[in-house]
């Protein structure tokens, strides 16, 4: 199994950073790809950024120009740069791994971390 151990989050005010961590741990093969999503309350679960083994990224429109991910391949951990932070950015904050379990398969699986909380407030 995968265990994600996410770290960072709180309360920030308007305008603020926050940096969130999440380390990736177990019987791992290789991670295809890591990344962050959020929940607002009463909202669906959204993505927020993802990066692949290679570094390729991919962020939502609403965080563009705010966010950078980041990864250590050596570490299995994935990092998240929030800068300019908004009263909308608040949310449970989810690391997510795809990984490959085991040298014979090539199929992934997604796993899920606690969630960490970001609160924009003044």
């Amino acid at each position: 199994q995968v265990q994600l151990v996410e770290s960072g989050g709180g309360l920030v005010q308007p305008g603020g950073s926050l940096r969130l961590s999440c380390a990736a741990s177990g019987s791992i093969w290789r991670i295809v790809h890591m990344g962050w999503y959020r929940q607002a309350p009463g909202k669906q679960r959204e993505l927020v950024a993802t990066i692949t083994s290679g570094g390729t990224t991919n962020y939502a429109d609403s965080v563009k120009g705010r966010f950078t991910i980041s990864r250590d391949n050596a570490k299995n951990t994935v990092y998240l740069q929030m800068n300019i932070l908004e009263p909308e950015d608040t949310a449970v904050y989810y690391c997510n791994c795809n990984a490959i379990l085991h040298y014979w398969s090539s199929v992934s699986s997604d796993y899920w971390g606690q969630g960490t909380q970001v609160t924009v407030s003044s």
